[in-house]
């Protein structure tokens, strides 16, 4: 028996890389998977049936599998997306949001419509399947009386967690997703359901945008047998387990999978403090105390 035998799972933008790694791996481990992709380019221009290449993997490979097209971040077929993995398979008990594009640029070169594209399909279209979801799920849990132990398991970035040149659109969606997710944890909990980010590290069609990448991998070019760090697979076999029944104490979390390392990170956390005895700061006098027991450091321009 497989870990997730019984249960239906949503990945959103499917079709290639990091998403298309862990539709093949959830459905390794029994899950029945609706594969969701636009079909678009990375910068998120036109539209295709590249989930149908996943879909054809994984049926392959004799697990059940179908494919939807939708544009996670539009109101209505996100909803539809939800619906269609109900009607497909009779239930849904694992999202995974994926689904993402780039159009890096530094701020004095990015437009507007780069900026708002980037975070749209990151953030709108991380929260728009999450809503749906719980909307999905509370209905079930009114109705039942009891816990759904739904998963969503949403898809951050080290460039949201540290900030990366050129990409004042991606960083910040990254970073927003981290946010939903802990937020989302807290408002889901007593239904049963988990919510978790992982942070991947691997060769796609994003990455290959950035100079002296590394060349695309696709999840099935890589044998079991054969370990590659920068496979987009490398991240799958964490969200399997965080789609399982045996992750049902883990929420709220950020994980990052990068080659053989499992890293969990720490959110924001009150660091070195000084303290006025109760006094209102003076501006003047702040700099060389922060300087000398915060910063550890002499700033240029402070008097000492």
């Amino acid at each position: 028996m497989g870990m997730l035998d019984g249960k239906v799972a949503i990945v959103t933008g499917a079709g290639h890389g990091i998403g298309r790694g862990h539709a093949l791996e959830l459905a390794k481990h029994g899950a029945k998977v609706v594969v969701n992709d636009l079909g678009g380019s990375v910068k998120g221009e036109g539209e295709g049936r590249d989930a149908d290449l996943t879909v054809d993997i994984i049926k392959e490979r004799g697990g059940d599998a179908v494919g939807n097209y939708a544009d996670v971040s539009d109101e209505t077929a996100s909803d539809e997306m939800i619906a269609q993995a109900v009607e497909a398979f009779g239930r849904l008990d694992i999202l995974v949001n994926n689904a993402g594009i780039v159009r890096d640029g530094s701020i004095f070169n990015m437009s507007v419509d780069d900026f708002d594209a980037v975070i749209k399909v990151h953030l709108r279209g991380t929260w728009l399947p999450c809503k749906h979801a719980a909307t999905h799920w509370r209905q079930l849990n009114k109705s039942t009386g009891e816990k759904v132990g739904g998963r969503i398991i949403n898809t951050v970035s080290g460039a949201g967690l540290t900030g990366n040149f050129g990409q004042s659109n991606y960083a910040p969606a990254k970073a927003a997703i981290a946010s939903l997710t802990q937020t989302l944890s807290l408002e889901l909990y007593k239904m049963g359901v988990t919510v978790n980010a992982v942070g991947p590290a691997a060769a796609t069609r994003i990455t290959a945008t950035m100079p002296n990448a590394p060349a695309v991998i696709e999840p099935d070019e890589v044998p079991e047998d054969e370990w590659n760090r920068m496979d987009p697979a490398v991240s799958s076999p964490l969200v399997a387990w965080l789609a399982s029944d045996e992750s049902s104490l883990v929420t709220g979390q950020v994980i990052r999978a990068v080659a053989e390392n499992i890293i969990l990170m720490k959110s924001w956390a009150d660091g070195p403090t000084i303290n006025n005895g109760g006094k209102r700061w003076d501006a003047t006098k702040l700099g060389q105390q922060l300087a000398t027991d915060v910063f550890h450091t002499r700033a240029p321009g402070l008097r000492y």
